[in-house]
C-alpha cells in the first residue's frame, strides 16, 4: 500500500467533541468546534493560498495571504487564525480579496529569485500561491536583502539558501513547536529579517541544530533544500514505510526516482512519530548503496584465507553441508542460530523455526538478551507480559516523567521531542542518570530533580523511593487492593519500610542527596499521572532484572496502570528489538513468551510445523560462546547481528567464534563478526523488504519494499533457502504469509494481518478477538497475571569491585548521530558529528590524570585495554567515565567484562572498574585487530561461476 500524496490542511485538527456548522463560499461545512476556517475550507475541498500555514504547526498569521471575509466582521482576518463559529458565513474568493493577496504576493516575489530552481522542480510554493492569488505582473524591482546572502552549506544534508527565503518563520517554529531545539531564530526586522542559526558565527553544522529535518520539511520555498534533490531532481513515486533505526519506530514516506531514493520524508499520520523524524531515519540511509555492501554470498574454507564469490546455491549448499557434518560429528547441540533486531518479525520468526525444525534444537538467542532481556523478566514477573505498558500519544496526558538510565534525546529523539513537548506545557521531570544527560538541563525544559546516583545502585535507590512512599503514606491502597495481590504487598512494603532503606541510610551506597530522593519520591507519588521511562542504564546491571521489578513495584504502589499518562515504559534501543523477542528468539520461549517445556504448546507448533521439538531450552548466547571454548559448540548462524563489536568482553568472544568450525554471518557488510566467518550470506535494507516491526509501544508497524533488493534476496528468502537446503521444504511466497503462520500460533498477534495493517495503518499488540484493532493501554481493568505481583529487591553490589588498580567506573551509551555499532551511520555522513568514540571525564579527574581535551587515553579493566581520546566535562561525576561503541577501532567492549544479570544474563555494561592514563596511541591489541581485520576482509579476485 503507497501513499503518492498527503493534503496540508494549513492547521493542526481540533480535537474538540462538539461539532460547528458554518457556510463557505455558500457551501455548508460542519467540523470540531476551535476549527480554523482555513482547516473548515481545506477539509471541505476549498485551497485558501496560504505560505507560512502548514498543518503541522500552531497558527501563526504572518504571511497575510489567507485572508477572508467573515459576514457581519469588519475587515479581513486571516483564515488560519479565525476559528469557526455555529453559522459563521465565510467569502475566500472577492475582488476585494484577490486585490489584497496580489498585493501581498508582489512583496514576497521581490525578495524571491525568479529563476528559483526549486520553484521549476515543483518543490516551492511561491509561485504556485502567486499563481493561485491570480498574480501575473510584478510592479516592484528585486530587493537586495537576501540576495547577496552566501549559501550556508555547512550541514552535510541540506543546504540553506538565503536568496530563496521569504522569513516566514515556518522553519523557527518547527525547530521549536515540534524538535524542541530552539536553533533557529529571526534576526532582524522589517525588510532586513533573516533566519539565522545560533550565533552570528555560527552556521547550520556549529549550532544547536540537531539535523531532524524538521525545518527542511516546515521551509515552503526550496530555501531549506535536501542535497539529494539538488543532485537527483525530484522523485516520481512515493511509498510508505517504517524506519530502520531505534525502537521509535517512524514512519516515512520514501520518495523514488525509479529506484533510487530521493528522500524519506517523515509521514504526518505515523502514530509513533506524528510527522516528525531524527537526523538518521530523515537523512542517515546512504548505507543502503555503500561500496562497502557486500552483493554476492562468499565462502572460504579458513578466516586466514581470502573470500571467494559463490552462487547462491553453492553458499546455501555449502552451508548446508558443513551444519550436517557437524551435528554429525558432535551432536545434535553443537550448532546454533542468532536471530536480529534489525530484520523484521517475519525474518527473526523464520531464524528461530530454523533452529527448532531443521537444526532440532533450542539453541536460538537474539540481541535482546544484551540489551532488554530484564524488561521480559521483569514485566512478566510482575504484570504478566513482556512489554511496555504504554503508547507514545499517552506522554500528552503524563504529568510526572521519571526517566532512569535512558538518554531519549540521543537514543529516541523523535520520542524526546514530544516529552519536551509536554514539559513545556507544565509536566515535571526526575532524571535518575550517573550523567547529566540533555533533558536534565535544555532551552525551555529543566528537570525538577536529577539524582546523579552511582553506577549500579539503580535497585538501590529505587527500593529508597519505595521507602519514601510507604512511610510517608503516598501509596495509592485502594489501587493496590483491588488490583494487587495484597499479602505479597504487605511483605514487599515492610521490606521497604525497614530503616536500612531510607534515602540517609543508603546515601553512601548510591551516593545520591537524601533530600532531593525524598522530594523526587513525593514527586512521583502525588504529582498526579506519573510514568516511568527506562533505557538501557536500568536493564544492562547485575541486578537489571531486580531494576525493572523495582520499577513495576513503584508503579503499582502508587497506582500508576492502567489509563493514559502512566504506566512503565522500555524504550527499546533497536528497531525491533520488541519484535525479535515476541517472535521466540529466546531458547526457553516460543513466540508470545510461552515456555517450550509446555507440552501442549509443543504440540501445537508440532502440528503446523510438521516436526517434534526439544522440551529442553538451549543456549544462550554468552553460554554459547563458553561452550565454542570449551569444544562442545561448533556451528552458529547469525542473522543481521555484530556480537564481536557489541556483546561484552571482546577478546571472549572472539575465542568462541575462533573455536567454531563454521561460523554463517548474514548482513550487509563484512562486520566485525565476520572477522571469524566461514560463510558470508548478504543481506538486505529495510528499503528492500515487506515485512513488519514492532516498536517500543507494543506497534506493530508494516515495512514495505521501495526497491529491488541490491542482492537479489529479501532477508526471509536467504533464510528460506537455508532451510530448504537443509531439507525443510519451505514454500512461503511472501511475508504475509509467514505472518498468517505467525498470527495462527501466537495469541496476542491472533487478529494481525497484513491486510488489517494495510487497513488500520499500525496494531499495537495485543490484536484478538477481544481487541480487534489492538490495544493502546494495557492493563486497564486488571493486569495480564490477574493480580499484580509485588516482589522484594534486595540490593545486592556488583561483583565488579574499583580498587587500587582500576578505581574508576565506566559506564556506556549511544550518541544522537550514530546506531548501535555504527555498521549504517559510520556508512554516511552522520560521521560529521562523531567520527570516533570518544571518553567523558570529570575536569577534576582529567586534572588528576595529567589529560587535557583531545588527548589519548588508555582505559584499561580487567578484561582489555583500549585509547580513545578524552573530551574533559561535568556531564559526569568524579570517579566515572563514559563512553559510546560506535566505531570499532576503538572497540569499547574490550573492557568490559562479562559479569551479568542474574536472571537473563544481561551484560553488566554499565559499571565497569576502569584506570585510565595518558596514552599516545593504539593498543597493542588494537593494532593486532587492525592487522586481523585487514586479512580477513581480502576477497579473492576469482569470480563466481
Amino acid at each position: 500500500m503507497g501513499y503518492e500524496f498527503q493534503p496540508d490542511f494549513g492547521t493542526p485538527a481540533s480535537r474538540a467533541d462538539v461539532d460547528v456548522t458554518l457556510s463557505i463560499d455558500g457551501r455548508s461545512v460542519t467540523v470540531p468546534a476551535g476549527t480554523t476556517v482555513m482547516r473548515a475550507a481545506a477539509e471541505a475541498g476549498l485551497a485558501i493560498p496560504k505560505l507560512c500555514a502548514t498543518d503541522t504547526l500552531k497558527p501563526f498569521g504572518s504571511c497575510r495571504l489567507c485572508l477572508v471575509e467573515v459576514e457581519g466582521a469588519r475587515g479581513t482576518p486571516a483564515s488560519c487564525t479565525t476559528p469557526v463559529a455555529e453559522a459563521m458565513v465565510v467569502r475566500t474568493d472577492s475582488d476585494r480579496l484577490r486585490r489584497l493577496r496580489r498585493g501581498v504576493m508582489e512583496l514576497y516575489l521581490t525578495d524571491h529569485p525568479a529563476d528559483c530552481s526549486a520553484c521549476a522542480e515543483g518543490d516551492c510554493e511561491v509561485l504556485a500561491q502567486a499563481d493561485a492569488a491570480g498574480l501575473r505582473t510584478v510592479r516592484y524591482g528585486p530587493g537586495a536583502d537576501h540576495q547577496c546572502e552566501a549559501m550556508d552549506v555547512s550541514n552535510p544534508y541540506f543546504d540553506f539558501d538565503p536568496a530563496k527565503c521569504i522569513v516566514c518563520s515556518r522553519c523557527v517554529r518547527a525547530c521549536d513547536e515540534i524538535q524542541g531545539t530552539f536553533a533557529l531564530t529571526i534576526d532582524g526586522r522589517g525588510f532586513g529579517s533573516k533566519v539565522a542559526a545560533g550565533l552570528p558565527s555560527d552556521d547550520f553544522l556549529s549550532s544547536e541544530c540537531v539535523s531532524c529535518g524538521a525545518c527542511v520539511q516546515a521551509c515552503p520555498t526550496g530555501a531549506l533544500q535536501e542535497r539529494s534533490v539538488k543532485e537527483l531532481g525530484m522523485p516520481d513515486r512515493a511509498i510508505v514505510t517504517t524506519c530502520g533505526y531505534c525502537g521509535v519506530g517512524c514512519t516515512f514516506r520514501a520518495e523514488m526516482q525509479g529506484e533510487q531514493l530521493v528522500r524519506m520524508v517523515p509521514w504526518k499520520d505515523g502514530k509513533a512519530n506524528r510527522g516528525h523524524s531524527c537526523v538518521k531515519g530523515r537523512f542517515a540511509w546512504g548505507y543502503a548503496n555503500h561500496k562497502e555492501r557486500i552483493l554476492n554470498p562468499m565462502i572460504r574454507a579458513s578466516i586466514d584465507e581470502p573470500w571467494r564469490e559463490v552462487s547462491w546455491g553453492e553458499a546455501f549448499a555449502h552451508a548446508a553441508s558443513e551444519l550436517k557434518r557437524i551435528q554429525a560429528t558432535y551432536g545434535r547441540l553443537s550448532i546454533g542460530g542468532i536471530t536480529s533486531s534489525r530484520c523484521t518479525n517475519e525474518e527473526t520468526f523464520l531464524v528461530q523455526k530454523l533452529v527448532r525444525a531443521g537444526f532440532q534444537n533450542n539453541n536460538v538467542d537474539t540481541c535482546a538478551r544484551v540489551c532488554h532481556s530484564p524488561t521480559g523478566y521483569g514485566l512478566k514477573t510482575t504484570l504478566g507480559t513482556s512489554a511496555g505498558t504504554q503508547d507514545f500519544d499517552s506522554v500528552e496526558q503524563c504529568d510526572v516523567m521519571m526517566v532512569i538510565g535512558a538518554n531519549p534525546t540521543d537514543g529516541h529523539p523523535v520520542f524526546a521531542s514530544r516529552m519536551k513537548q509536554r514539559l513545556r506545557q507544565g509536566a515535571k521531570l526526575i532524571v535518575i542518570d550517573p550523567r547529566r544527560i540533555d533533558l536534565v538541563r535544555a532551552p525551555h525544559v529543566e528537570a525538577a530533580h536529577h539524582l546523579p546516583l552511582r553506577p549500579g545502585t539503580n535497585v538501590a535507590v529505587l527500593t529508597a523511593m519505595a521507602h519514601v512512599v510507604i512511610t510517608e503514606g503516598l501509596a495509592d491502597e485502594a489501587f493496590v487492593r483491588a488490583r494487587c495481590d495484597w499479602d505479597a504487598y504487605c511483605d514487599w512494603a515492610a521490606f521497604v519500610a525497614d530503616a536500612r532503606h531510607s534515602p540517609e541510610a543508603l546515601a553512601p551506597v548510591t551516593l545520591v542527596d537524601p533530600p532531593a530522593l525524598r522530594a523526587a519520591a513525593r514527586l512521583y507519588a502525588t504529582g498526579g499521572n506519573a510514568a516511568i521511562y527506562y533505557g538501557l542504564g536500568v536493564t544492562e546491571h547485575s541486578q537489571g532484572s531486580s531494576a525493572v521489578i523495582a520499577l513495576a513495584n513503584l508503579a503499582m504502589a502508587t497506582g500508576n496502570f492502567g489509563r493514559p499518562g502512566v504506566g512503565v515504559n522500555p524504550l527499546r534501543g533497536q528497531n525491533n528489538v520488541q519484535g525479535s523477542c515476541d517472535m521466540g528468539s529466546f531458547p526457553h520461549e516460543l513466540s508470545g513468551y510461552r515456555h517450550i517445556a509446555d507440552p501442549a504448546l509443543r504440540a501445537l507448533f508440532e502440528a503446523d510445523w510438521g516436526v517434534p521439538l526439544d522440551p529442553e531450552p538451549g543456549l544462550r548466547i554468552p553460554n554459547m560462546l563458553d561452550a565454542a571454548v570449551d569444544g562442545a559448540f561448533k556451528a552458529l548462524y547469525v542473522q543481521g547481528e555484530d556480537i564481536l563489536q557489541s556483546d561484552p568482553n571482546t577478546k571472549h568472544v572472539a575465542a568462541g567464534l575462533a573455536a567454531m568450525e563454521c561460523v554463517i554471518v548474514h548482513d550487509l557488510f563484512l562486520n566485525e563478526t565476520a572477522n571469524y566467518a566461514h560463510i558470508f550470506l548478504p543481506g538486505s535494507t529495510f528499503l528492500e523488504k515487506d515485512g513488519t516491526f514492532v516498536n517500543a509501544e507494543r506497534r506493530i508497524q508494516p515495512v514495505r519494499k521501495v526497491m529491488a533488493p541490491l542482492n537479489g534476496f529479501e532477508d526471509w528468502q536467504v533464510t528460506q533457502g537455508l532451510a530448504n537446503a537443509l531439507g525443510l521444504g519451505w514454500t512461503y511466497t511472501h511475508p504475509s504469509e509467514i505472518m498468517d503462520e505467525i498470527a495462527r500460533l501466537t495469541p496476542t498477534f491472533a487478529g494481525v494481518s497484513f491486510a488489517k495493517l494495510d487497513e488500520l495503518g499500525s496494531i499495537q499488540w495485543p490484536c484478538n478477538d477481544a481487541a480487534p484493532e489492538g490495544t493502546p493501554v494495557m492493563h486497564v481493568d486488571s493486569f495480564v497475571r490477574g493480580k499484580g505481583r509485588f516482589v522484594v529487591t534486595e540490593y545486592i553490589p556488583t561483583d565488579e569491585k574499583t580498587g587500587p588498580r582500576y578505581p574508576m567506573l565506566l559506564t556506556t551509551g549511544r550518541i544522537l548521530s550514530q546506531y548501535n555499532v555504527g555498521a549504517q551511520t559510520r556508512r554516511t555522513a552522520n560521521t560529521v558529528w562523531h567520527p570516533e568514540d570518544l571518553l567523558e571525564i570529570h575536569p577534576h579527574d582529567a586534572e588528576q590524570h595529567g589529560l587535557k581535551e583531545g588527548d589519548w587515553a588508555k582505559l584499561a579493566s580487567r578484561s582489555g585495554e583500549t585509547t580513545l581520546r578524552v573530551t574533559v566535562t561535568d556531564r559526569v561525576a568524579p570517579g566515572v567515565v563514559y563512553t559510546t561503541f560506535h566505531h570499532p577501532a576503538t572497540q569499547a567492549n574490550v573492557v568490559t567484562t562479562e559479569y551479568s544479570d542474574w536472571a537473563t544474563s544481561c551484560p553488566e555494561y554499565k559499571v565497569t572498574a576502569v584506570q585510565v592514563s595518558p596514552s599516545n596511541g593504539p593498543t597493542e591489541w588494537q593494532e593486532d585487530y587492525e592487522a586481523l581485520t585487514e586479512r580477513s576482509r581480502r576477497i579473492s579476485a576469482e569470480a563466481a561461476e
